[in-house]
């Protein structure tokens, strides 16, 4: 750590910068240290809200006392590499944070991203970013709960590691993408409640229009669907026509088998989005026919235009 372990003097002038309101990143500046080993010195040492020196130095004597005889000396770059790697934890895990995660969350989110292959048992966790076992509990559940984090039998004993896998971005793609949906289809309903004609209803359409079209971009390019060059030609199908088909008379219209037809019509229901501003509609039970989406426009743009000569 540069400028090596904090003094007393150091931890008095943290305390007197802290009274006079100064920010860790300024404080660490002043002191020619890191922003992280300020914070992580404020957040250890703080009790009743406060940070005092006289405290914060009885706590680092006593801790220095209980430390197991050191290690060989690291190199110089060994040092500067452990401080980086430190300082990263710590900037990453507060701009997660920053997003509404919890802290204690996010750092120990973060310490497993930035953990070997297997992960890291509850222990590991505990020595790592010195807090009780209960924190990390907690911690591991939100992140279980959000997909984020799997467990893993340690071998040899009867114990746990978390481990984020290789499949993580994906699931939490996909909880997003399916939670977004949810919000706009409960914001629709909304809209239908107040009616469009009230400044609720109308905030609550505009709300679900934003989510159904978040939604729809998250769930994947549709260029990756197989079935999206023969939907293309569906809807091309169902505006030449200009009324409503069936499946059985697009496949013998466009020289296909049925099932071809069927599963083209399917990857337009799973992606709206593969034709837009178009939009399929179902009539008669069983017909198809083609429709602007209702979302392009608001109600107020769509009674101008029914005006229009």
């Amino acid at each position: 750590m540069p400028g090596g372990r904090l003094t007393q003097e150091d931890r008095l002038r943290i305390a007197a910068w802290l009274d006079d309101g100064l920010g860790y990143a300024e404080i660490g500046r002043q002191l020619g240290r890191p922003t992280s080993t300020i914070s992580r010195e404020v957040a250890r040492n703080r009790t009743s809200g406060d940070y005092q020196a006289s405290g914060a130095q009885q706590a680092a004597d006593r801790r220095a006392r209980r430390r197991k005889p050191a290690r060989p000396a690291e190199s110089a770059a060994d040092g500067q590499q452990a401080e980086a790697v430190c300082a990263f934890v710590d900037r990453l895990a507060g701009l997660l944070a920053a997003t509404g995660l919890p802290r204690m969350t996010a750092r120990v989110f973060v310490s497993l991203l930035t953990a070997d292959a297997d992960g890291l048992r509850a222990a590991d966790l505990v020595r790592r970013l010195q807090v009780s076992p209960a924190s990390i509990s907690k911690s591991i559940g939100s992140l279980e709960a959000m997909d984020l984090v799997v467990r893993r039998p340690d071998p040899g004993t009867r114990r746990e590691r978390y481990v984020i896998d290789e499949d993580v971005w994906h699931r939490v793609w996909r909880t997003d993408t399916d939670a977004h949906g949810e919000v706009a289809a409960a914001a629709r309903q909304g809209a239908e409640i107040f009616g469009a004609g009230t400044a609720a209803g109308a905030r609550l359409g505009q709300m679900g229009r934003f989510f159904a079209r978040l939604s729809e971009q998250m769930s994947g390019s549709p260029l990756v669907e197989p079935a999206v060059h023969d939907a293309l030609t569906v809807f091309a199908a169902l505006v030449h026509a200009g009324r409503p088909l069936t499946a059985g008379m697009l496949a013998t219209a466009l020289g296909w088998p049925p099932g071809r037809a069927v599963a083209a019509l399917d990857a337009i229901r799973r992606q709206p989005a593969i034709a837009d501003p178009l939009d399929l509609r179902v009539v008669e039970g069983q017909a198809y026919t083609v429709t602007a989406r209702p979302d392009r426009l608001s109600p107020a743009q769509r009674a101008a235009l029914g005006r229009l000569d």
